[in-house]
């Protein structure tokens, strides 16, 4: 096993009520890299582009907050 392995960022599913899985994706707009970012995020839907998932919770996530009927 390498050694690289024990210091790798850990796995996690984007989260859009997350504030710092939110924080992460604007750096990643702002700056083009994920290399400030200290989740991998990974695709856990029939998406087969990370970024195309993301917005789509997002935007599902904000117009959910916007128009629920509670």
């Amino acid at each position: 096993m390498s050694i690289l392995q024990f210091h790798h960022r850990p796995w996690a599913v984007f989260n859009p009520a997350n504030k710092e899985h939110r924080r992460f994706y604007a750096q990643f707009v702002k700056h083009g890299s994920w290399g400030r970012c200290k989740y991998r995020f990974v695709i856990a839907d029939d998406c087969n582009n990370l970024i195309t998932m993301i917005q789509r919770k997002l935007v599902e996530h904000y117009v959910t907050k916007e128009f629920d009927t509670k």
